[in-house]
């Protein structure tokens, strides 16, 4: 019984799964065409695109549901502020896991996720105004082939179709919801890929991002995804992830161990002054992501002279695929960690 509801979970958990049979990273020239961050955007609060179950979940418990429409894709946004309406410690942006939906951090329907929504829950109590991102389902890998529900992580010679969606949430949604008053220090986290597309935005929009933390994930500018569909694949991701230097699976142990990296991709904002500090999370016994893999990032990140916070690492113990998901004991030494921008630090309330 304990399997069954394991696997069960494993395949429809909505928020977080890196698996190396389900997403990956990507490959390309290494550039980015510059359409990609100036594409025509604008913001809609229109609600023409119905809702999920969970979603109205999420507006029942006072989340406000809007569409950014980025090209001509809508992608979706809900985002809730503290009682009172003073975002005192911020904005906090958060992004799911590959398989996953940003409600995934408001409405939680299944035991897995339940550490997400009460990390929310503590965020707003605190102080933040929490926006929740989710990722299009219509990313592809270098040979065209879907994905899946993955963000756009990787390093693709066409146009990224997460950095101006992104560039409009942080530049023109934010903003315009933000009380006259307000804090204006902006904080983003991601789970997985998401987390992966945290450590693109930090060197894409640095000028913009106070402090980053990254949760179970790794270097977006040093991966591949191969998006062919392959047996045991979850029905909304496909594929395997490797390491762009190893060529291995990024669930194997040492994947990402690498003493040099000449396949390295060139990373944005390569020349920017503004480097915004980071800290990574992570389980050492995460079995779909490698901890080599989460060194890897730590070390490119220093090299581009990103601040390092030191990590929240747990010991390995036995390698477990639950242990790569959003953990409790992540909760209260994240938020106390973004909080730190904002001081003084409050005490965190663990709800």
């Amino acid at each position: 019984m304990i399997f069954k509801r394991r696997a069960w979970a494993l395949f429809i958990t909505l928020g977080m799964a890196l698996v190396a049979w389900a997403c990956g990273g990507g490959s390309g020239d290494g550039s980015l065409p510059q359409a990609s961050a100036s594409a025509p955007v604008s913001v809609s609060v229109t609600t023409a695109t119905p809702p999920s179950i969970q979603e109205e979940q999420c507006q029942m418990q006072g989340w406000r549901r809007e569409i950014v429409v980025s090209g001509a894709m809508p992608r979706l946004v809900l985002w809730k502020a503290p009682s009172g309406g003073d975002w005192v410690r911020g904005t906090l942006v958060v992004m799911h896991g590959g398989g996953g939906t940003h409600s995934n951090f408001c409405a939680a329907n299944i035991a897995l996720i339940e550490p997400q929504v009460r990390f929310t829950t503590m965020a707003i109590a605190a102080g933040f105004a929490v926006f929740l991102l989710d990722s299009s389902d219509q990313v592809t890998d270098s040979a065209g082939r879907l994905c899946g529900k993955v963000w756009d992580d990787q390093v693709n010679s066409r146009a990224n179709l997460d950095l101006p969606y992104l560039e409009q949430v942080l530049s023109t949604l934010i903003p315009s919801r933000r009380p006259a008053g307000a804090r204006s220090e902006l904080f983003v986290t991601g789970l997985s890929s998401g987390g992966y597309m945290t450590v693109r935005a930090a060197s894409r929009f640095g000028d913009r991002i106070t402090a980053i933390a990254a949760v179970s994930s790794g270097d977006p500018y040093g991966w591949v995804r191969d998006c062919t569909p392959r047996t045991g694949d979850r029905s909304n991701v496909f594929g395997i992830a490797v390491d762009v230097e190893t060529g291995r699976p990024i669930s194997e142990i040492g994947a990402c161990q690498s003493a040099v990296f000449p396949n390295e991709r060139s990373w944005d904002g390569a020349a920017s002054i503004v480097k915004p500090p980071y800290k990574l999370f992570h389980h050492d016994g995460d079995g779909i992501h490698d901890l080599s893999c989460v060194l890897k990032v730590a070390t490119q990140l220093n090299l581009r002279g990103y601040p390092q916070i030191p990590s929240f690492r747990i010991g390995a113990g036995t390698r477990d695929p639950a242990l790569h998901y959003w953990l409790d004991a992540y909760n209260i030494p994240m938020l106390e960690y973004f909080a730190g921008f904002t001081r003084p630090a409050p005490t965190i309330a663990n709800k």
